[in-house]
């Protein structure tokens, strides 16, 4: 299990997002706070609050190739 900082501000950062982590085989989730939402949702994420940091769990231990893809997206 691999956790990363994220932060999503607009509407094109979270599709941009959505499109890399639906391209994943394992699961990854967002976890900010008490809400745990599967990061592959678009609705789900729009019920974050974009405005703080977002915790990315990605379900493996070879997440590398992975967070390079969207360091754009790390804080």
């Amino acid at each position: 299990m691999k956790e990363l900082k994220i932060k999503l501000t607009n509407v094109k950062d979270i599709r941009d997002f959505v499109n890399e982590v639906i391209l994943i085989d394992y699961e990854v989730d967002l976890v900010q706070g008490r809400y745990t939402i599967d990061a592959k949702s678009i609705m789900g994420i729009f019920s974050l609050d974009l405005l703080a940091p977002i915790t990315l769990i990605a379900h493996t231990d070879n997440a590398e190739a992975f967070f390079a893809k969207i360091a754009k997206f790390s804080v």
